[in-house]
């Protein structure tokens, strides 16, 4: 199988925008009678964008809509945007101004949204703007534009579980919308506003239609995971006939009861979390945490509004996996913050070598608009924050390299995501899907996508993994 090394690095132009939803879009859109109204849809940004896109599609499709993923003949366009970075934000203006030309009808939704003078001010023609998750206001605006069909050819054929852009075998799960945190760098509550958990039955109702459905993972996503229910002071509700608490243990609990993967992601380090690491080693769970710590520097953090006290994350870390070993860690960090002196970033370098993190992504520093961090000062040179972030990412990849030779003779779970002539491509425990590194099965052409496989690991490199079947 022909191997392209996985990068983590972001590049200059890098967004969040993920690679999955196109597919999906394009799959669904050839098993489509056609007969519909035609709504074309782009979705841009991270996982918790594409469930936003997910909920808008399960309804267009439900009112018997024809979604498509291209301009062609569509009635309208929805766009649905990204504002997180600076680079998303030109991505989401560039899809705009695209739509734009090749259609003309175009709708857009999403953090941008949150923006609707900037997007008025570029392109004035748009037909509506909406904010993330404004699910019913982008339906009424569909049908201001595009009448509902009279024939609803679809109106028994949506799942369930509602209309998907991930794979049949893993989905996203969103858990809560918003965030509490006013991290300097950041401007995501002033688009999705503070948290907001959704009720904990209808969480679970969820999350067993899509185990029901065949899905093998649940991504558990929200602006912060850690926080569900904090702001329903952990209220009990009733599901399946048990009294319930609002909190991020219950769900955790709850969910590994399926039977299937359940990997958590975008987990503030509250002292809570600590809770969950015994439900990991009991395999209820994946022994997999995705904890943004963003720097190592008390000083940098105190400047981030993060939590502060390195020298306690690290007992914890090393607390975790002496509960258990299994345990993968991934995080982000950000070089170049303003202010960040050679001495603070020499101090997330030796964080990076104690803490021996498995999956790391670096961001050199950039102003976003509205953030508090655009005014500290002491900014830090283009120059200085491309040294630190090849430095910091030769490192990293040193600790990668190391942890992924350790796993070379043992067997493992794989679900495959992808298999071609040439063999499967897979992913373990260790592995979220689009972030994390790869598992190859060379000349492996007769399992299926979403099979789990047993296969013995033969060799690693930097980011991936190559195995063979046992």
């Amino acid at each position: 199988m022909t191997v392209e090394t996985y990068q983590p690095e972001p590049t200059e132009n890098q967004t969040t925008t993920l690679s999955s939803p196109q597919k999906a879009l394009h799959q669904q859109s050839q098993n489509h009678s056609g007969e519909g109204s035609k709504i074309g849809f782009v979705s841009l940004g991270c996982p918790k964008n594409l469930v936003d896109s997910e909920r808008i599609l399960t309804q267009l499709r439900t009112e018997g809509y024809d979604v498509v993923p291209s301009y062609d003949d569509a009635d309208m366009v929805i766009v649905n945007t990204c504002g997180f970075i600076d680079s998303a934000v030109q991505e989401s203006l560039d899809t705009i101004g695209e739509a734009l030309a090749e259609n003309g009808k175009v709708l857009v939704t999403g953090c941008l949204g949150a923006k609707e003078d900037e997007i008025k001010e570029v392109y004035p023609n748009v037909l509506g703007i909406t904010g993330p998750h404004a699910y019913e206001n982008v339906l009424e605006q569909v049908h201001q534009h595009v009448a509902k069909p009279k024939h609803n050819p679809f109106l028994n054929l949506v799942p369930d579980h509602g209309v998907k852009l991930t794979p049949k075998h893993y989905a996203y799960l969103k858990i809560s919308e918003g965030c509490n945190h006013r991290c300097t760098f950041c401007i995501i509550p002033s688009m999705r506003g503070d948290l907001d958990s959704r009720p904990i039955g209808e969480v679970l109702n969820e999350a067993k239609r899509l185990a029901d459905a065949g899905v093998k993972e649940l991504l558990v996503i929200s602006q912060d995971t850690s926080a569900y229910g904090i702001d329903t002071k952990g209220k009990t509700t009733f599901w399946d006939g048990m009294p319930l608490k609002t909190n991020f243990l219950t769900l955790c609990e709850q969910l590994g009861k399926l039977g299937i993967w359940v990997r958590l992601h975008y987990v503030y380090p509250y002292p809570h979390v600590d809770n969950v690491i015994p439900l990991m080693a009991a395999g209820k769970i994946l022994p997999y945490l995705d904890i943004p710590f963003q720097h190592a520097s008390k000083r940098i953090l105190k400047l981030m509004k993060r939590p502060g006290n390195v020298d306690k994350t690290l007992e914890r870390v090393q607390k975790w996996r002496e509960i258990c070993p299994e345990l993968v860690i991934r995080s982000t960090f950000i070089v170049g913050f303003p202010g960040e002196t050679d001495a603070e970033f020499e101090e997330l370098l030796e964080f990076l070598k104690q803490a021996q993190l498995d999956r790391v992504g670096c961001f050199k520093y950039s102003p976003v608009e509205g953030a508090v961090a655009n005014d500290l000062p002491d900014p830090v040179s283009e120059e200085v924050k491309e040294e630190r972030f090849h430095r910091f990412m030769a490192l990293q990849q040193e600790i990668s390299t190391s942890r992924l030779a350790k796993r070379v003779g043992h067997t493992y779970d794989i679900l495959i995501d992808e298999v071609d002539e040439e063999g499967a491509i897979g992913r373990c425990f260790a592995d979220a899907p689009e972030i994390d590194g790869l598992v190859y099965l060379n000349d492996e052409t007769s399992i299926k996508v979403g099979d789990v496989v047993k296969a013995k690991i033969i060799a690693s490199d930097e980011y991936d993994l190559w195995a063979e079947l046992i």
